[in-house]
């Protein structure tokens, strides 16, 4: 019944308000008569209609009506009315009105100045004779009601607006950090994709191309670099279906357990690169110490990337990579020498420097590319080699197991050249 009479509210509140003011009207009528003459009923009647007419305004204007049915509650009680709750029930409609609106110093004034009218008309007037002190507290607790019920009404109200305001406020705050967790993982997957697609392919291309201009006179060399080219796609495609076997797993499925590739595997890439005419020379300065996964995979992508860059826009045939190791940090350079002519720029860039910044950023170290004083071009990667921030390194979900880093043994020292 009472969820069919809050439907009613809702669906005809013009209907319900009709309703509640005939009521009303109806509950106080019979209050508003002179006594001991019931012939005159009319006086009385239409004393209760005009105050009762107040009422549809109390939500626009509450103080005005808190003041109207105070009156028009006055002169009914001087005309011998009894100041019952039947005879209140405009004011106590009224203030309670007022209470969920006004101000705590407006319903306080409002609430005095009908204590300081009813009150005394109660005691000059009242026509049952009662004691003053009954007719007082009867007529006070009658006034305190709606102000005390208001205000439980206006406090509960104010409860349940600051605990959907927060349950707004959450909601939004786990949208907002779903799409910014969308939002990463579509970079880091976009940046490594990038990283297998570009490498790989600018090498193939490096390759075919080497294997053109020599197929007229070296045939021989040719086919073993065809032969390299058959591994160079073969290994991109191995890589490229690895990664995006990663957005076909479920959330509960296992985690692969093969390595990402970190800088041991540089004298593989070397390899690579020199089936396409690319010779590099790396060089490491200070001992070699171990890394943490996520600055190792940062710190190969890096060094592949660069290397694709040069392959791509240099018209070169060396390239250098320099490791630097100190006591917490890892200082990768990888430059080039001029070229005596400018090549044309290979379709698909724009994105490396940018990849590579990003990685540098989310392993908290610091990226900076640009051309040479002397000529050509070089970037610079400084990364912590200890892990600073976590959560931001594990940019490949395979990586979350530490694995050393390159032994000495696997890379050139300062006075040897691959």
């Amino acid at each position: 019944m009472v969820t069919r009479l809050r439907r009613l509210a809702d669906r005809y509140p013009r209907l319900v308000e009709a309703a509640f003011l005939v009521l009303i009207y109806a509950a106080t009528s019979n209050q508003y008569r002179r006594t001991g003459n019931d012939t005159f009923w009319w006086p009385g009647l239409a004393l209760a209609a005009v105050t009762c007419a107040c009422l549809p305004a109390r939500r626009r204007r509450p103080g005005t009506v808190v003041v109207l049915t105070t009156l028009g509650t006055a002169v009914a009680g001087a005309q011998g009315s009894t100041f019952g709750p039947l005879l209140l029930l405009p004011v106590i409609v009224a203030l309670y009105e007022l209470t969920l609106q006004a101000t705590q110093q407006a319903i306080r004034a409002h609430g005095l100045l009908v204590a300081a009218v009813l009150v005394p008309a109660a005691l000059r007037w009242d026509a049952e004779g009662e004691p003053w002190a009954n007719e007082a507290v009867s007529l006070t607790f009658w006034i305190l009601l709606p102000i005390l019920h208001g205000s439980a009404v206006r406090a509960r109200r104010a409860y349940m607006d600051t605990v959907r305001t927060r349950a707004e406020g959450a909601e939004r705050t786990r949208h907002e950090e779903a799409q910014r967790r969308v939002t990463e993982e579509r970079v880091r997957i976009a940046r490594e994709l990038h990283d297998v697609v570009a490498h790989h392919m600018a090498l193939a291309n490096a390759q075919a191309g080497t294997a053109a201009n020599l197929f007229p006179t070296h045939p021989a060399q040719t086919g073993r670099i065809l032969t390299e080219l058959t591994g160079t796609t073969t290994a991109a495609l191995r890589e490229l279906e690895a990664t995006v076997g990663l957005l076909r797993q479920s959330e509960t499925a296992e985690e692969s357990l093969t390595p990402a590739p970190g800088l041991d595997r540089l004298p593989d890439l070397v390899a690579a690169f020199a089936a396409a005419a690319l010779h590099i020379t790396i060089t490491v300065e200070g001992p070699v110490r171990p890394l943490a996964a996520g600055v190792d995979l940062t710190a190969f992508r890096i060094v592949q990337e660069a290397l694709t860059n040069v392959a791509k826009h240099a018209a070169v045939n060396t390239a250098h990579v320099h490791l630097a190791y100190a006591q917490e940090q890892l200082t990768i350079t990888v430059s080039n020498d001029s070229s005596p002519i400018t090549p044309p720029r290979a379709p698909g860039g724009g994105f490396g420097l940018i990849g590579m910044r990003e990685r540098a950023q989310f392993a908290g170290g610091r990226f900076r590319a640009g051309r040479r004083p002397e000529g050509g071009f070089a970037v610079t990667a400084e990364l912590p080699i200890s892990v600073r921030r976590e959560s931001n390194l594990h940019d490949d979900p395979r990586t979350d197991c530490r694995r050393p880093g390159p032994a000495a043994s696997d890379l050139p020292s300062a006075d040897r050249l691959l």
